[in-house]
């Protein structure tokens, strides 16, 4: 992918081009050309450079006026400008400053000074494009969590008023109590991912590592799921080398690493099919765990980015894939010191592997 930044040079004069051109040659970047104001707007309208190099002295549509016309505009005011120009006058300057310049350069243009400025508001750029990726994965994660927190919350005030009907059956109610339950539940594991991973992010999250048997705790994650997948029909396999396996770890998160994978495999799988658990050993010392389903499994594309925060994977459009799952055990694993991949199964699905290096004791 080509990054080189482009900078766009508006002069009347294609001798000023020329020079400009010979100046950055060696900069690597990409130079266009506007011989007037106006072609300049028009030249705006199909791509956006990193950088402005704006002739003050023009005919028709002086610079000044461009630079105020291009500021006035929400979709191009970021773009930093610089002003070249041969006046030298206080009051001259201040008026380029006044329409939005961001910078400017005197006539004739010294290669030195050129590079140095034109490096200076590139970083200015830069930081305005981190800060608007960053401002629109926040609004894309207030989406998605809001989209994953309404299902559930919309369940609960439709039990909720359910159960106020004078005439809803008492054996019933039962029922509609476990869903509200199940909801809340939902909405408790959301807000824990949100809290455990911003404190993994932050450093504050401090691993309570002890002891762990890996087998019972692998046995124990299955039997909170088995209700859960006789719903479907779907059978929960275990496979373990040995009865117990020591490791050190902290079992509470972990436990939830393990909690998020099976849930997804259960949540991926068909009716009717198989979600195994196994455990093997490590030739590092440690244990590898793997999670296998029979789902539709995970594009190539997906596979390079589903451990990424507030990442959706396009799979199944009625099943909330919020990515905070994914993005929680990748970090959890590898604050353990440990390594989570997904691969393909055989003959489909997906394979989730976990390798933790710890010693066993």
């Amino acid at each position: 992918m080509d990054n080189q930044p482009f900078i766009l040079v508006i002069d009347d004069e294609p001798d000023n081009f020329d020079v400009i051109e010979t100046l950055l040659f060696h900069e690597g970047y990409h130079l266009n050309y506007a011989a007037s104001g106006q072609r300049a707007m028009e030249r705006l309208e199909i791509f956006q450079p990193d950088v402005i190099l704006l002739d003050v002295m023009m005919p028709d549509l002086d610079g000044i006026e461009v630079c105020r016309r291009i500021k006035a505009n929400s979709q191009w005011q970021h773009i930093p400008i610089i002003m070249v120009t041969a006046l030298t006058a206080k009051e001259d300057l201040a008026k380029c400053l006044a329409a939005g310049a961001d910078d400017f350069i005197s006539k004739p243009v010294n290669g030195l000074e050129l590079r140095a400025r034109v490096n200076s508001m590139l970083r200015i750029k830069h930081q305005h494009d981190q800060l608007q990726a960053l401002l629109q994965l926040r609004e894309d994660m207030v989406n998605m969590i809001l989209h994953d927190m309404r299902n559930p919350l919309t369940s609960i005030l439709l039990a909720t008023e359910i159960l106020k009907l004078p005439d809803f059956p008492t054996l019933r109610q039962q029922n509609k109590i476990e869903q509200i339950v199940s909801c809340v539940q939902q909405l408790q594991s959301l807000i824990d991912h949100l809290l455990l991973m911003a404190k993994l992010e932050s450093g504050k999250m401090v691993l309570n590592l002890s002891e762990t048997d890996l087998c019972g705790l692998c046995r124990s994650v299955l039997a909170n799921f088995e209700a859960i997948a006789s719903q479907k029909h779907l059978e929960l396999i275990i496979q373990l080398p040995q009865p117990h396996i020591s490791i050190n770890l902290d079992p509470a998160i972990f436990r939830r690493v393990l909690d998020n994978l099976v849930s997804n495999a259960i949540k991926f799988s068909p009716q009717n099919s198989q979600v195994v658990l196994r455990v093997n050993d490590w030739d590092a010392g440690g244990a590898i765990i793997q999670i296998a389903d029979l789902g539709p499994g995970i594009s190539e594309d997906l596979k390079q980015c589903i451990f990424e925060k507030y990442e959706v994977g396009k799979l199944i459009p009625e099943v909330s894939q919020l990515g905070l799952g994914l993005a929680f055990c990748k970090m959890a694993v590898e604050a353990h010191g440990g390594k989570i991949t997904v691969e393909n199964n055989q003959p489909q699905g997906a394979v989730f592997t976990v390798l933790l290096p710890e010693s066993r004791g």
